[in-house]
């Protein structure tokens, strides 16, 4: 029976309880946080150096060390050939600065040295596994990274899995409890239709930040509670707290 069920794409039951398909998840989220409709944020490169500035930090400091990275250097070529340790000044809102300094540095002359320039936007033309392959060849960037950049900058079908993603879709059964971040970026791209891929992904971040949070989530308020293999665990008696159910669009 759970071998059929696995064939379908039906998930097994756990506990009784029959885990929603990735396509319910989609639906039932929709419904919550309304239609979404994809426009790039910026452009590809630009989208490269924020998700290296993101990492291990808030959107607020990612941002704040964003905005101070382009007001000090107005060019790709500027910030490739900064002195190391001034930019990590720059750069410092971020956290990390003196690793995150060099690896920028480092994507960038790759990126030049392959290409000329410093441009992305030709990955738009490949397809999305050569494109993603492309970009996890330079030093330093993963399938998240990638994930972000293909989706969010160049509008492809390619799914990003930060932290939260992750934590629900394994609540969720979506994914195996031993499935990491790395192989789960293609298991639930492929769970989805190629056109709902982005909006997918904000749904599930916006979701884990809102209501399906690491610390007491409040699954007494989750749309997908009635379904989820993880409540009874999870759920706080008497919680009474209310979530913020706007999108949360940033892409990690």
């Amino acid at each position: 029976m759970a071998s059929g069920a696995r064939r379908s794409g039906i998930p097994p039951a756990q506990r009784g309880v029959r885990p929603y398909r990735a396509e319910e998840v989609f639906g039932l989220l929709a419904e919550v946080y309304g239609p979404l409709t994809w426009e790039p944020r910026m452009e590809p490169t630009a989208e490269l150096v924020w998700t290296i500035l993101s990492q291990h930090t808030s959107d607020l400091n990612a941002g704040r060390a964003f905005d101070a990275l382009v007001a000090r250097y107005p060019t790709w070529e500027g910030v490739e050939a900064a002195d190391t340790p001034e930019l990590a000044r720059v750069i410092a809102h971020g956290g990390l600065a003196n690793q995150k300094a060099p690896r920028i540095q480092t994507v960038l002359a790759a990126l030049r040295e392959r290409t000329g320039g410093y441009g992305l936007s030709f990955l738009a033309a490949m397809p999305l596994a050569d494109a993603k392959a492309w970009l996890t060849s330079l030093p330093g960037v993963g399938p998240k990274t990638a994930g972000v950049v293909l989706s969010f900058a160049l509008g492809m079908p390619a799914m990003a899995v930060d932290t939260h993603i992750h934590r629900v879709a394994q609540r969720l059964r979506l994914i195996g409890p031993r499935v990491g971040a790395d192989n789960a970026h293609d298991l639930l791209e492929r769970a989805m239709a190629p056109e709902r891929v982005w909006a997918f992904h904000v749904y599930l971040i916006t979701h884990g930040r809102r209501v399906c949070k690491a610390q007491r989530p409040l699954c007494h308020a989750c749309p997908l509670a009635a379904r989820c293999p993880s409540r009874r665990a999870l759920e706080t008696p008497g919680d009474e707290r209310v979530p913020d159910l706007t999108t949360a669009a940033k892409p990690l």
